[in-house]
């Protein structure tokens, strides 16, 4: 698995399953719509009462289960990361690459209270059950490094 196979692999799949954690230190899951950037940022957009918003502003850890979701595809990433709320240009170039994705979601940023939120990779691991032997990669810093 090479770092483009990777990303070509996260850009297939339009959803993942988002997790953070409450303030109470419960764990919290959400199916979310992501877009991925050649850096390996993840976006995706949610309305700033959500509970993933509130929980990401009081703790920016954040991690994704990618894939596995195909009849007969074994392939996952598991994608952890620090969330923030970009803004300005970063906001645009990142917008620019979630509308790529969803375009749709032009229309939804006229809802009140939506936020777009950027997640920087700390580690990624994919996975894949299908092979034989598994395949199994972890990836650094190095990888989405530019």
């Amino acid at each position: 698995m090479t770092r483009d196979q990777l990303l070509q692999f996260m850009r297939s799949e339009k959803y993942a399953v988002q997790t953070s954690v409450s303030p109470a230190g419960s764990p919290q899951a959400a199916v979310v719509g992501i877009a991925v950037t050649d850096a390996f940022e993840i976006v995706f957009d949610t309305v700033a009462s959500s509970r993933k918003a509130a929980n990401l502003r009081a703790n920016a850890s954040i991690a994704f289960v990618i894939g596995g979701t195909r009849d007969g595809d074994e392939r996952t990433v598991q994608y952890e990361g620090i969330a923030d709320e970009p803004s300005g240009e970063d906001l645009d170039r990142l917008c620019a690459v979630y509308y790529a994705k969803f375009p749709d979601g032009r229309d939804r940023r006229a809802w009140p209270g939506l936020i777009y939120v950027r997640v920087t990779p700390t580690w990624i691991r994919y996975s894949d059950f299908g092979a034989n032997p598994p395949e199994i990669v972890e990836f650094g810093p190095s990888t989405w490094a530019r």
